[in-house]
């Protein structure tokens, strides 16, 4: 099992994960970053334009490895 980051951004503001979730199996990453991202539009219910937005997934080392578009 791995430990990883879930980070939300448009590129100007971000939402960081800073506790990160841990993850069995790699095909998962997906569904967890698009459960973040469901996440962040609901806390930040005031946007109406979620075009620009994207999760970035991040090991404990920082490396990157997944960059998923808001849906």
């Amino acid at each position: 099992m791995a430990r990883y980051r879930f980070h939300a951004t448009n590129g100007y503001e971000c939402v960081f994960d800073a506790q990160g979730k841990d993850i069995r199996v790699p095909d998962r990453l997906v569904r967890r970053a698009d459960e973040v991202a469901q996440a962040v539009m609901s806390s930040l219910a005031d946007r109406e334009d979620w075009s620009e937005w994207h999760v970035t997934v991040h090991d404990l080392s920082g490396r990157r490895v997944l960059v998923r578009p808001f849906v």
